[in-house]
This record gives structure tokens, sequence and C-alpha cells, in this order.
């Protein structure tokens, strides 16, 4: 039984506003599942494949308003999951995503003030998978919220790198995000982790590493 536990694949995605430091534990986390032995693709959203990463160009930068963003990253979504996320997981791989439908909930229904009961619904749709009479709607296994406060993701960010449209946003915009992944987590909290993402590196690491061993997944 033990093995073939492992060998089932493991979906980890990684939320937070930008300068929250989800990369640098994402690349930590894959480190310690290699370790053991296992295949990790690590991938992102908007994103994740050659059609996906144009369509990330076109949302991070473009003007539009929030349906059209929010249509063009469930289109994103789905090419990601066809064509990377669903394959991998039936490999057994673990998949570790920086950020998911979450983030979609949060920066466009949160921070643009979009409709969430037509988020709900393309959720849905784009994440529905399996044979007609039985759908199942693919959400991660765990999703790991670096829950930080606005003020201080934007002192980190300042003079990092060229702000993307979403990173221009004001503050206010952000805590609408933040409000809103509180919100998610409200909704499904066995499968979210908070982490206090203003604490040291180390701190926050063993964090994420502790929410990873609660599942049973690392030693």
């Amino acid at each position: 039984m033990a093995t073939e536990r492992l060998l089932d694949g493991l979906f980890i995605s990684f939320e937070g506003i930008d300068g929250a430091g989800k990369s640098t534990h994402i690349d930590g986390l894959a480190q310690a599942f290699r370790a053991l032995g296992r295949v990790v693709t690590v991938t992102r959203e908007p994103g994740g494949t050659p059609l996906a990463e144009k369509l990330r160009l076109l949302v991070l930068t473009e003007a539009m308003d929030a349906m059209t963003e929010a249509l063009l990253v469930f289109a994103a979504r789905r090419d990601h999951l066809q064509q990377v996320i669903e394959p991998a997981l039936a490999r057994g791989n673990v998949v570790l995503c920086d950020r998911f439908t979450d983030a979609t909930f949060a920066y466009q229904g949160g921070g643009r003030g979009f409709d969430l009961a037509i988020l709900a619904v393309l959720e849905q749709w784009v994440q529905s998978t399996g044979s007609s009479d039985v759908a199942f709607v693919r959400q991660p296994d765990l999703t790991v919220w670096f829950d930080l406060p606005a003020e201080i993701a934007a002192q980190r960010l300042q003079g990092a790198r060229t702000p993307d449209k979403f990173e221009a946003q004001p503050l206010e915009f952000f805590k609408r995000v933040s409000d809103a992944y509180l919100s998610r987590m409200m909704a499904s909290p066995r499968r979210f982790a908070r982490i206090n993402a203003d604490n040291s590196r180390q701190a926050v690491w063993l964090d994420v590493l502790k929410a990873v061993q609660a599942k049973g997944w690392l030693p």
C-alpha cells in the first residue's frame, strides 16, 4: 500500500501576492521531493504551455476588461491542464504550480471585482475531467497560501523589476486580493495551508515543509 501511495500523482499549488516569496520555496520543495526519488513537474499559471505563455503575456501587459481577462486566464488553464498537469499526474508526478484557480478568484474576482458566480461556472467547465457520467473538477491536493500584508509585499518589490500591470496596482487592489484569498481558504479549509510570509525565509520554509509533512507526503 505504501508503494501505491508513493506512485500517486500529487498536485500542490502556491498562492499569494507578488513579493510573498513563493518561487524560492517552490524550488526547495521540488528538491525535497526529488530527494525521495519522485519525478517533479514545476509549472506556473497563467502559462505552462507554449499557448498558455502567449496568453499570459497578453493578460499581464494588455489593457482589457475583467471578463476578457478571466476568459483568457481560463483558456490558458484549460490548455495547461490538458497538456501538462493531467498527463503529469497520470504518470505519478508531483506537480508544483505557481498559482492556480485561487489566483483567478483573488485577482480577477477580488482585485478586479468580477462576478464570482461566473468565475465558479468557468471553474467547473474548465477543470472538469473524466467521463461524462462522473464529473470531477480538478483542484490541488494542497494549496500553500503565502499570506503577506500588501504594504510589505510592495516594499519587497520596490526596484526589483519593472512591474507588470498587476504589480503596478495600488495597495487597495492587493488588500482586496488578500481578502479574496482568505475567502477561498475559508471555503476549502482542508485544502489550504496558510503560511505567514512575513517571517524569515527559514521560518517560512519550515512552515511549508510542515504543511507537506502533515499530509504524509514527506518524512
